[in-house]
């Protein structure tokens, strides 16, 4: 199973008052392990970056000014996401923005269906507990130091390890499932070795039920099928 666990950065908190996307970060998933592949992008929002949003995530308006637009690089987003799920921390913010860019480009938006809140997960897990990406850093020992302030990629990273841990990661039987699976069975090994038996248990008939089945069976004599050849 794929999944993309995916941060954004924006200059503000809807799209809807002209607020654009900065920066998008991804890591893949693949059975809930971490593959090494990454999505990273700086944005140009053709805006200028508002104070207490530079505050958040230090990404000024020059130093925006010369990456690509979000149009310019939906293709390659679509691309390295397709129809994997989107593991997202408050997913509805961050799926809002993308499928604003997305309309503005012309380009097929993306079902909230196929988004999974982790905020959401963590509510559930621990109601009236804080649920923040740090405070659920610091629950689950990840190591956070490197977070001075907000970035996509970063972020994404801390979030896929969280993400792990709220799941209960991957079950370590699946793995041995598979190795299992991927093997052929030995047809020359005896069935008694293939598989464990316990102590044989003691017959449950009754005297009376074995001497009438001795009976049923002398009746029936050389009909009976398995005293024929093949």
């Amino acid at each position: 199973m794929r999944e993309i666990v995916f941060d954004t950065e924006t200059t503000g908190f809807k799209p809807s008052e002209g607020h654009r996307l900065v920066e998008i970060g991804c890591v893949e998933l693949m059975n809930h392990v971490p593959t090494g592949r990454t999505y990273h992008q700086y944005i140009n929002p053709q805006r200028d970056m508002p104070q207490g949003a530079f505050e958040v995530h230090g990404l000024s308006e020059q130093f925006l000014s010369d990456k690509p637009l979000f149009a310019d690089v939906a293709d390659a987003f679509l691309e390295f996401v397709g129809d994997a799920p989107l593991v997202a921390h408050n997913a509805s913010f961050d799926m809002t923005f993308i499928n604003a860019e997305l309309g503005w480009a012309n380009k097929p938006t993306i079902p909230d269906a196929q988004s999974v809140d982790t905020l959401a997960i963590a509510k559930r897990r621990f109601p009236g507990a804080a649920a923040s990406l740090d405070a659920l850093c610091r629950r689950f020992n990840v190591d956070n130091s490197a977070r001075e302030k907000h970035g996509a990629l970063l972020d994404a990273e801390l979030l896929a390890e969280v993400y792990l841990e709220l799941i209960g990661g991957r079950e370590p039987g699946l793995v041995l499932e598979e190795k299992a699976s991927a093997q052929p069975l030995a047809t020359n090994v005896p069935t008694t070795a293939r598989r464990s038996r316990g102590k044989v248990l003691p017959s449950l008939l009754t005297e009376e039920e074995r001497q009438a089945h001795e009976a049923f069976i002398a009746e029936i004599g050389d009909k009976a099928l398995w005293l024929k050849s093949a």
